[in-house]
């Protein structure tokens, strides 16, 4: 029999094992996850029978499409969600909820701000592959009343005759997800340390979610800049600061990008440069100003397409992880791509099967030479890469990966973000960007 003092050194070496991941979540700590590309080979997403350049034709789809979820014109700040396409996101986490867990993945969206997941029992549920979360089997699991402080909070809640908070997203497409607004354990698998639990964290119990929703995922994890986005709660937890990096999108990669909260949220040290976080509604956006482009030496003004979002208007254009182009008011558009066709000395493509505007024939040239193009933002000047700018659509085919957008609003996606470490800080409201090689994070 073991000596009551060496036993009492175990049971206390226990407790804190198993309360780690609990005190993480509660005082500012750095802890990273992985954020898995739709169409990496790692995704549930993943059609073998698709090639790289059926992937990418399809990203450009979602691009435009998901433009109308941003567009401020066509929503007002009550129906943020209003135009959101439910799949249009381009990355993946895995997530756990519940006491004991449930693994489940869904899709990580910066425009997004509440998470919400399929649960039991399902009164009207797409098919999913993996188990539905029964909110019965575990201990940790809440409902929240009609009083309460986040039901009020919610444009999108709704409540019934029993006092039980409810939700009502409804998107774009017609797509919808009806559930209980409740509070639940969500544990995150930290690519650095230990799972990271976070208890009571306010989520969408979804009963009746119906549309274009796909089979893969378990819902959408909110990481916007609203009140119940996950980055949110997460609060003075992390200080306010999380961050991540992209790595290229090849052919068949396996490696993961990086979301990096608390500690190793905060991007700093030599290349770094920051620009204000602007305050805007709908408030689930991360807005910036961008003053201009830069063709190598030729600068252009930033051109609003209308009264909105004019040069030098504060928070013209919006940072979105979950779209792969840049897309640009079309007058502005229009002098960015007329400055790099006399800079580039190739006849461009007419109608390229892309849908993307400025393409170029290589004609079994490896390189292509593009001028340098950078991006003034507000405080900051980011000088960016053949690699942000243009992607090859075909074996021989390379193109712009800048468009004018459908809409006014300008947004920021995520080929241009490909190789920064983009840092938030929502306290003193900057994004900061430091050329990195993503694939070493």
């Amino acid at each position: 029999m073991a000596p009551k003092g060496l036993l009492l050194v175990m049971l206390l070496s226990i407790y804190f094992s198993s309360t780690l991941s609990f005190i993480h979540a509660n005082r500012d700590v750095g802890f990273s996850v992985d954020l898995i590309h739709r169409d990496s080979p790692k995704s549930p997403f993943y059609n073998p029978h698709e090639t790289h350049y059926d992937r990418l034709r399809k990203a450009f789809r979602y691009s435009v499409s998901r433009v109308n979820h941003f567009n401020p014109t066509s929503t007002s700040p009550n129906q943020v969600q209003a135009d959101l396409v439910p799949n249009g996101g381009s990355y993946l986490m895995n997530i756990s909820i519940g006491t004991p867990p449930t693994e489940l993945i869904a899709i990580a969206d910066t425009g997004s701000d509440l998470t919400w997941i399929q649960c039991e029992p399902c009164e009207a549920c797409y098919k999913q592959i993996n188990p539905i979360f029964n909110p019965k089997e575990s201990s940790s699991y809440k409902t929240l009343s009609c009083s309460s402080k986040p039901c009020e909070s919610l444009s999108e809640s709704v409540c019934n005759n029993e006092d039980t908070c409810g939700y009502s997203m409804s998107y774009g497409d017609k797509s919808h997800s009806l559930g209980d607004l409740a509070s639940e354990t969500l544990t995150m698998a930290s690519s650095s340390k230990r799972p990271v639990r976070l208890p009571s964290h306010v989520f969408g119990c979804g009963h009746s979610n119906e549309g274009t929703f796909e089979k893969h995922a378990s819902g959408i994890i909110g990481l916007g800049g609203g009140s119940f986005s996950l980055t949110t709660q997460l609060g003075s937890k992390i200080g306010g600061k999380f961050s991540y990096c992209m790595i290229p999108f090849k052919p068949n990669t396996t490696a993961s990008s990086k979301m990096n909260f608390g500690s190793l949220g905060v991007v700093e040290g030599e290349g770094a440069v920051s620009t204000p976080l602007v305050d805007k509604d709908p408030s689930t956006f991360y807005y910036l100003t961008l003053e201009g482009l830069s063709v190598g030496d030729k600068k252009l003004a930033y051109k609003g397409s209308s009264k909105t979002n004019a040069f030098g208007e504060k928070g013209n254009i919006i940072i979105d992880s979950g779209t792969t182009l840049n897309l640009l008011p079309s007058e502005f558009y229009t002098d960015v791509e007329s400055a790099l066709k006399e800079a580039i000395d190739l006849e461009p493509v007419e109608d390229s099967e892309s849908g993307l505007s400025l393409c170029y024939q290589l004609n079994g040239k490896k390189k292509f030479k593009a001028p340098p193009i950078t991006a003034h933002f507000k405080g900051a000047d980011l000088l960016l890469t053949t690699v942000n700018t243009f992607i090859m659509v075909t074996e021989d085919e390379i193109c712009f990966s800048m468009i004018a957008s459908p809409l006014s609003q300008a947004i920021y996606g995520n080929i241009a973000q490909t190789n920064f470490l983009v840092g938030y800080d929502t306290e003193a409201r900057t994004v900061t960007f430091k050329p990195t090689d993503c694939t070493t994070q």
